[in-house]
């Protein structure tokens, strides 16, 4: 798990980075919950997602935005954190630039984060988003979503209810071209307190079911 710091919008960004098992192994970066409310690239979910990955062969990025850890700047309301995003991005596939595909993963802010990402980076060809925070933010840039993707969330959902994901799933559901994947984890909170290994779990299991889907043709 080698410490990287790289060049990012608001100077430099700590990140943790395990390099793909081989040259052309897809590419993957993780996106942390807000960082005013405690979110870091250090949250248990972020980290286990980040692991999830690493055993599957991926070159695996998980990084603090501006204002996190040892990472520059002032928190941007999401305006800079999406730019930071982007710059991880780019360094990571300047690192892989053999690399035959590329997800996105984000947990809470950082699935809205990563959503609005997967729209400026046609390459992506999935992403995990757990519990956005549609109730919170605006998620009206998907419009279309370029790729399919799995939205998870907990029924037990206090931050943000599951009427509101609901909302959000419901809307992309209509967009052709694409699939959303929705899954529900019973008695799981915003945080998935005890229910962690369940959600990673459940992750991994799509990755697999869509990774060889898409090796067998499949679109996106």
């Amino acid at each position: 798990m080698p410490e990287v710091i790289f060049n990012g919008p608001a100077g430099r960004i700590e990140g943790r980075y395990q390099p793909g098992k081989e040259p052309n192994a897809p590419v993957a970066i993780i996106l942390h919950p807000h960082p005013e409310f405690g979110g870091t690239m250090n949250n248990q979910v972020v980290y286990h997602l980040y692991y999830m990955f690493v055993q599957r062969g991926f070159a695996v990025l998980r990084f603090n935005s501006r204002g996190v850890g040892r990472s520059q700047g002032l928190f941007d309301h999401g305006v800079g954190e999406l730019s930071d995003a982007a710059a991880a991005l780019d360094w990571l596939q300047a690192l892989n630039r053999e690399s035959k595909g590329c997800w996105i993963a984000g947990f809470s802010f950082g699935a809205w984060i990563g959503m609005q990402l997967l729209m400026r980076r046609p390459e992506v060809e999935g992403f995990l988003s757990i519990a956005p925070q549609e109730n919170l933010y605006d998620f009206s840039f998907l419009a279309p979503c370029p790729s399919s993707g799995l939205i998870i969330h907990g029924d037990e959902d206090r931050v943000t209810p599951p009427t509101s994901v609901q909302k959000l799933v419901d809307k992309l559901r209509l967009q052709k071209g694409i699939t959303i994947e929705q899954q529900i984890v019973e008695g799981a909170n915003h945080f998935f307190e005890n229910k962690v290994d369940e959600l990673i779990e459940r992750c991994g299991e799509y990755l697999d079911r869509r990774r060889a889907d898409i090796a067998a043709g499949g679109g996106r």
